[in-house]
């Protein structure tokens, strides 16, 4: 969800009752793009990362694009000597998890020591035994500025293996000089809009939007609803309404105006308006989804002592507000908001797509739980229709 070019000063501030409402509902369940109310599985079983006394040496990491500023990298190097090479190749969880599978199945991680996957994606690596547990004694400020209410979430209630980066909203980017008047996910199938929308590629994250709009709630949806809600994608797409599926890489067709608007994610808009103020995040009539985004320390991970490292320093409420003010995601760690406040910055403490109030989410959900058995069958169903 994410950039690497410089964008412009932005965030909000959740008001304290606001930010537990959210946390909470974020941390009943997974977060992104498959399966949020999965549980983990098999920790019983997982090797706790080993730690060397002191990090050193390199360190890769791979993130989503949009997703950090352009000073947190070498302020880290700097601060710890430590390498990093920053790799924006997590487009969708999916297509990742594709990419990956085949090493981790070899106990092995491609080099990288942290991915950042979503709450659904974590636990699915967990259940396959993909993803190391954690030593917390490395993480005094994990311990200590992680929301309360994310500390618990039901795939990782202990948070074993699992460190939010970033928490946001799925809805609507449009262009508004294109087509002001997308308001809800259901406009996304207006005929006058034919071939000018993008969907996400993640079925957690499209479906679930658009039974939404179509009055259903996706905490209480059956698997036949699932299924002919995608369906409907499916109709719409053999119509040519909808003119692809993708991850963060619908940004191009937006800044392009190839597409007037897509399925995307909060914070990505605010990036994209360095290129096109035109570009916006709205909040569907019908409400969002919200989600978390997680680094975990995958088998086989070459460094685990540096991401560990790095996990502690973006967790300074200092170096997280940094992250913050750039990528326009709620923040998972407390005392960003007093940070920002001390800096005068009360555009940021205002933002509400990192510190939504309240009422702004008042009709978002947090990804549905579905069984696995559910899920292996609509994600079968969805990925003939993204791939068909």
């Amino acid at each position: 969800m994410r950039s690497s070019e410089k964008g412009t000063g932005r965030a909000s501030l959740l008001a304290a009752t606001a930010v537990a409402a959210i946390a909470v509902a974020l941390g009943l369940v997974a977060c992104g793009s498959s399966g949020g109310g999965i549980e983990g599985g098999g920790s019983d079983e997982a090797e706790t990362v080993k730690l060397e006394k002191k990090a050193s040496g390199s360190l890769t990491i791979s993130n989503w694009p949009l997703y950090i500023d352009e000073k947190t990298v070498p302020d880290f190097e700097k601060a710890t000597g430590i390498s990093v090479n920053y790799i924006e190749d997590v487009n969708e969880n999916d297509g990742f998890f594709a990419k990956m599978q085949p090493l981790l199945a070899k106990g092995e991680s491609g080099g990288r020591s942290i991915f950042v996957v979503t709450d659904w994606m974590a636990a699915k690596m967990r259940e396959l035994g993909y993803l190391q547990n954690l030593d917390k004694s490395a993480l005094p400020n994990v311990e200590k500025n992680l929301l309360e209410s994310l500390r618990h979430p039901t795939f990782d209630q202990e948070r074993e293996f699992s460190v939010p980066w970033q928490t946001g909203m799925g809805g609507l980017i449009v262009r508004t000089d294109l087509a002001p008047e997308i308001k809800s996910i259901c406009d996304l199938f207006d005929p006058k809009y034919k071939g000018k929308v993008d969907f996400l590629s993640e079925v957690i994250e499209t479906v679930p939007l658009v039974m939404a709009c179509e009055g259903i709630n996706p905490d209480e949806a059956s698997e036949d609803q699932w299924m002919k809600t995608i369906n409907r994608i499916k109709e719409a797409t053999e119509e040519g309404q909808i003119r692809r599926f993708t991850g963060n890489d619908y940004a191009r067709d937006l800044t392009s105006g190839d597409v007037v608007a897509v399925i995307g994610w909060s914070g990505d808009a605010v990036q994209l308006q360095a290129d096109n103020p035109n570009i916006k995040f709205r909040m569907p009539t019908e409400g969002c989804s919200l989600w978390s985004d997680n680094m975990v320390i995958p088998v086989g991970a070459p460094n685990p002592t540096a991401a560990e490292a790095w996990m502690n320093y973006v967790y300074d409420p200092k170096n997280q507000a940094q992250i913050a003010e750039y990528v326009n995601y709620i923040t998972p760690v407390e005392g960003v908001k007093e940070v920002f406040e001390k800096e005068g910055q009360d555009e940021l403490v205002k933002n509400p797509l990192i510190f939504p109030t309240e009422e702004f989410t008042k009709k978002c959900f947090t990804q549905p739980k579905i069984s696995a058995e559910e899920l292996q069958n609509v994600t079968r169903a969805f990925n003939s229709v993204v791939n068909g």
